[in-house]
């Protein structure tokens, strides 16, 4: 499985090419990205196959690392292009009683999900 990890930079020129320049060195592809600024900071999110190589080389750049989660990286959404596709997939979640922590888009027209229950998630997609 995926693994969503939340790092936390300073809200500045520079902040997110270190992410990206620590995973590059390390070989490590990010499959998906999440960024927002706020109170001074960045807030990233990154999707990637190897969480632990991942937080270390991280680290090891001096990045912090906020936390780390599974998470779901399906693959091509099939109608992602179309207005209302984000909804009824959201609304599906919501009906199976299933809290979002975080989603985004990753490559190749996915979605990476974090969510309080994603056994339940793979479940329904599987349904779909």
């Amino acid at each position: 499985m995926a693994t969503d990890i939340t790092i936390s930079v300073d809200d500045r020129p520079g902040g997110l090419a270190s992410v990206g320049e620590a995973l590059g060195a390390a070989g490590i592809n990010i499959e998906g990205l999440l960024g927002i600024a706020m109170e001074g900071r960045g807030i990233v999110h990154v999707c990637v196959q190897d969480g632990g190589a991942a937080r270390k080389a991280l680290e090891d750049a001096g990045i912090k690392v906020e936390g780390e989660a599974e998470a779901i990286l399906g693959g091509a959404v099939p109608g992602a292009e179309q207005a209302g596709t984000m909804g009824a997939m959201a609304r599906a979640v919501a009906d199976a009683g299933v809290n979002v922590r975080a989603v985004y888009v990753a490559t190749g027209s996915r979605v990476a999900m974090v969510t309080d229950d994603n056994a339940k998630v793979m479940e329904l997609m599987a349904s779909m």
